[in-house]
């Protein structure tokens, strides 16, 4: 399972992110997602860690807590649904 973590300061790294869920187990990956034309943090990221009791723990504990100025969100990511851009489906458009 994935970890989502949202309302993240724009000068959270991902090392800030691996110290932080580190206190709750091993991180497997951290997902740090970048603005396409910034270049700027889109203040949100994506934690894998390696059990799912270290997932539970760290989002029972960090839910709500302020980090860098910030109250975060942290709770299980949503599997991604279709229909985006990505999605590889052509968008329905009127002649």
């Amino acid at each position: 399972m994935t970890i989502y973590v949202g309302n993240l300061s724009f000068s959270a790294t991902e090392q800030d992110l691996r110290e932080v869920f580190a206190e709750y187990g091993t991180v497997s990956r951290v997902s740090l997602p970048t603005d396409r034309e910034t270049n700027r943090v889109r203040g949100f990221a994506f934690v894998d860690m390696s059990t799912e009791a270290e997932e539970d723990a760290a989002i029972a504990d960090l839910d709500g807590a302020e980090w860098m100025g910030r109250q975060i969100r942290v709770n299980k990511a949503k599997p991604r649904e279709g229909g985006g851009r990505d999605s590889g489906q052509i968008p329905n458009r009127r002649s």
